[in-house]
């Protein structure tokens, strides 16, 4: 995503879509205080910031504006086209958009066979994360490192597990993706 990023403000013109609001917004959020706001747009299914002068768009996939043309077009986590629900959306993205300079498709290894088949000239580079993500298996949840991040599949699950750090460790931010923009958005603060 970085990299994506980077490339893109390269450009004149460019848009990244997101598997996630909350990536969207980050990246925005890193993005507009690097170059400042009015060159910078959101567009999620819940938020809309675009201001007239905006070069750069950061949205989730199923917002994407298509009937723009830009430079640069990145798809990030596209091996989610495989998704039962959203999958669709992605592999559209993969399908029908292009960047009038470059495009860039982010994802896992695992889809690397259906690209080549599909574009048999793609450029495919392999880039290591600059994050090191570790996973510590099921820990008790006192012992956990501080800023780890705890996944549950269940809203009671999610509600119960934050209760207890907030009891063993003093807090715990709470992210679904039921919540308002601006609760996630402070969540997340």
């Amino acid at each position: 995503t970085y990299y994506a990023v980077e490339r893109m403000l390269k450009h004149e013109s460019g848009i990244i879509g997101f598997p996630l609001r909350l990536l969207a917004r980050e990246n925005y959020e890193n993005v507009s205080a690097k170059i400042g706001n009015e060159k910078v747009g959101l567009i999620t299914g819940e938020e809309k910031i675009i201001p007239d002068t905006a070069k750069f768009f950061f949205c989730t996939v199923e917002a994407m504006p298509v009937q723009n043309k830009f430079d640069f077009v990145a798809i990030d986590e596209i091996q989610l086209c495989s998704n039962s629900e959203r999958g669709h959306s992605f592999t559209e993205k993969i399908l029908n958009v292009r960047g009038r300079i470059e495009t860039l498709f982010l994802g896992s290894l695992s889809i690397e066979k259906i690209l080549l088949k599909i574009f048999p000239d793609i450029r495919i580079h392999k880039k290591t994360r600059l994050s090191n993500l570790k996973f510590y298996g099921y820990k008790n949840l006192t012992r956990i490192p501080p800023r780890s991040a705890v996944i549950a599949f269940s809203q009671i699950d999610v509600y119960t597990i934050a209760e207890k750090l907030k009891k063993f460790k003093g807090g715990a931010s709470v992210v679904t993706g039921a919540l308002s923009p601006d609760a996630r958005n402070a969540q997340v603060e």
